[in-house]
């Protein structure tokens, strides 16, 4: 690994002017971290564990018009894994995900506004899987009363999140993967995916309807111009199968020109193939870009604490375009393997293949003041000054309890209940 770029050079609270609708220019600090305050209580389980209305951090975007603000993105909502193969718990089945508009005031995320997010016709969404031929994770929900649910067209399972110009949103999904373009209340103006099924009808390529389940499109960003769109795969995708990616480090980023719907796509490598993968992605310019590497473990815990949670600065000038002229279902293959089975760097530079290239940055588990305590760092966004925002996912305040049900999510470092932060580190 080459050295550190960018690396830390402070965590202490940074002072920036914040820049209002009414012109007013005003002193502003950020803080180490800021938490989400007295989030309200979703649902209570028959166990009586309380869902949280949080779920807010899996990805963030900052405000340029109001320092003080940041939107927040739920994924499909509180939800844990069966005890039967391929079987999802879902707390909620008709809860719709959402945007958050956070404002953070003395050192202090408040909630000021909830953006549902809706379909073209104006119906909410909610977070069931969607059914076949539409980006079916292969998953079978059931409620907590063990009753099974139907696929929704309308399920999205959002996880990237990006605030565009004009005040529109772009969010990225687990599902289809789905790249989703939705008005400033939520309502959805195009949905573009590998089938075609979306409003509009604009494809991606057909690839990435391999992805691994629950390991989608976690990251997305949009170059500085707010004319390209980049998309972060979590995992290595299951191309051709998961037998056959089962030691692969290689990961897809894809790039997509909003205007016309032309496409790349790049090889990148992740560290090891012990982690959850790559969280997000946030642009730093035209070619270079933050990402986040996970696993997932709780920092600061007593036994098996988090070992990484690391932020990368990755550059794609001179990375081999790795796209299918013929859109075939498995990319373009090279000696017959696809770009997921050649595993690491040596299979790749044996291909002729280079991936973008990749340093570290920042460590949240040596880098921060205080104990990172969580396990899904998740969100990223880069603010003036070189001060990059950090968000987590709480996952509603629960997890699984091993008996298709909800226990409480409890942070081992601190004994309390995960909430929704953002942490703000300045990086050089």
């Amino acid at each position: 690994m080459k050295k550190q770029l960018l690396g830390v050079i402070a965590v202490s609270a940074v002072i920036l002017s914040s820049c209002h609708d009414d012109n007013k220019v005003n002193p502003f600090s950020y803080p180490d971290m800021a938490e989400a305050q007295n989030p309200a209580v979703l649902f209570t389980t028959a166990d009586g564990v309380k869902v949280y209305n949080g779920g807010f951090g899996s990805a963030v975007a900052a405000d340029p018009k109001q320092k003080d603000v940041f939107y927040l993105l739920t994924d499909r909502g509180s939800n844990v894994a069966g005890q039967t193969a391929n079987s999802i718990i879902i707390g909620k089945p008709d809860f719709d995900p959402q945007i958050g508009k956070f404002r953070l005031t003395e050192g202090k995320l408040f909630l000021e506004q909830t953006i549902e997010l809706k379909n073209a016709n104006g119906g909410k969404l909610n977070g069931l899987p969607n059914p076949a031929g539409m980006g079916a994770s292969g998953e079978i929900p059931f409620d907590l009363s063990g009753n099974q649910l139907s696929p929704s067209a309308d399920g999205i399972d959002s996880e990237g999140l990006v605030l565009a110009a004009d005040g529109t949103f772009w969010v990225s999904d687990e599902y289809g993967p789905h790249i989703v373009h939705f008005d400033v209340n939520g309502k959805t103006i195009e949905r573009i995916n590998p089938y075609g099924s979306g409003t509009g009808g604009r494809k991606i390529p057909a690839v990435f309807a391999t992805r691994r389940a629950n390991r989608g499109m976690e990251g997305l960003a949009i170059t500085p111009d707010g004319k390209t769109l980049v998309g972060m795969m979590q995992s290595p995708m299951y191309n051709p199968s998961k037998a056959k990616v089962a030691n692969s480090t290689v990961l897809r980023i894809l790039t997509f020109d909003i205007t016309t719907g032309a496409t790349k796509q790049y090889a990148y490598l992740m560290d090891n193939t012990s982690l959850t993968g790559v969280s997000d992605i946030t642009a730093v310019s035209a070619t270079t870009f933050l990402t986040i590497e996970r696993d997932g473990n709780f920092g600061g815990a007593p036994t098996n604490p988090a070992m990484f949670k690391k932020v990368f600065k990755i550059d794609l000038s001179n990375a081999t375009d790795i796209s299918d002229p013929a859109n075939g279902a498995n990319g373009k293959l090279y000696g017959g393997k696809t770009v997921e089975e050649l595993n690491d760097a040596a299979g790749l530079q044996a291909a002729g293949i280079t991936p973008v290239t990749k340093t570290q940055v920042l460590d949240l588990l040596k880098d921060l003041p205080t104990v990172y305590p969580h396990d899904k760092a998740e969100g990223l966004a880069l603010l003036p000054g070189n001060i990059l925002a950090i968000s987590n996912d709480d996952d509603f305040g629960v997890v699984d309890n091993g008996k298709n049900g909800f226990a409480a999510k409890i942070l081992p470092a601190t004994n309390s209940v995960d909430r929704n932060r953002i942490y703000f580190v300045k990086l050089k």
